[in-house]
């Protein structure tokens, strides 16, 4: 955790916030949220995850800090009770609330929530770097061996565990469906050409044992 609180305290500093200890203070906050025990997927290691893509493509970004503070930012509201884009509209008026007692001036603070709040659809310009890279780190998980993947949506059928078998599987088919249907999943060019075709292949193939025979 020291070493999170570290590269959070690096990011705020890096978007203007006045250096004092209340910084250190509102990151184990933050980091309480994301070990909240209803969490299961949207844990910290989603958040370190997130950050060592922002970190390893800082420089496709043209404000990687506030693109870092993003991350921290996007998933820190996350009750899966909540209907629609509630958990990142809640988010980004928390960053708003959190990085302006930091001192973080207003603009940063405005373009932070705006990108929490790409993380609900992430549907994303294409000339909007900064928003390309938190949506592609968000999606990162979708792309990996077919076991870490299965091992993902475990998890978050786990988060859902109030909602019945059903409701769940008609849920979030609707989800995957909605994500397949997206133009690109990743929008850089270096994570497109290595991450596409296999976020789509897990996609569909999760899909498929959520719509299949057995199910209906």
């Amino acid at each position: 955790m020291a070493d999170l609180l570290e590269r959070w305290r690096a990011a705020v500093r890096a978007a203007g916030a006045k250096p004092d200890e209340h910084a250190t203070l509102a990151g184990e906050r933050l980091l309480a949220r994301w070990r909240e025990p209803h969490r299961h997927y949207h844990t910290v290691p989603h958040l370190a995850a997130v950050l060592d893509v922002v970190d390893r493509h800082a420089g496709l970004a043209e404000r990687p800090d506030l693109v870092r503070l993003a991350a921290w930012c996007h998933d820190a509201v996350y009750d899966p009770r909540a209907a629609g884009d509630a958990n990142e509209r809640d988010s980004a008026d928390l960053a708003g609330s959190l990085l302006t007692g930091l001192g973080v001036p207003e603009p940063a603070v405005a373009e932070v929530r705006r990108l929490v709040l790409l993380t609900a659809g992430h549907r994303v310009t294409a000339d909007d770097h900064d928003g390309a890279l938190l949506c592609d780190a968000d999606l990162a998980v979708l792309a990996g061996p077919p076991a870490a993947y299965d091992r993902y949506a475990a998890a978050i059928r786990r988060e859902y565990a109030h909602v019945p078998d059903p409701a769940f599987r008609s849920g979030r088919a609707s989800v995957l469906t909605g994500l397949l249907e997206l133009p690109a999943l990743f929008r850089l060019p270096p994570l497109a050409q290595r991450w596409e075709a296999s976020a789509r292949d897990n996609l569909r193939r999760e899909l498929a044992t959520l719509t299949g025979p057995a199910n209906r």
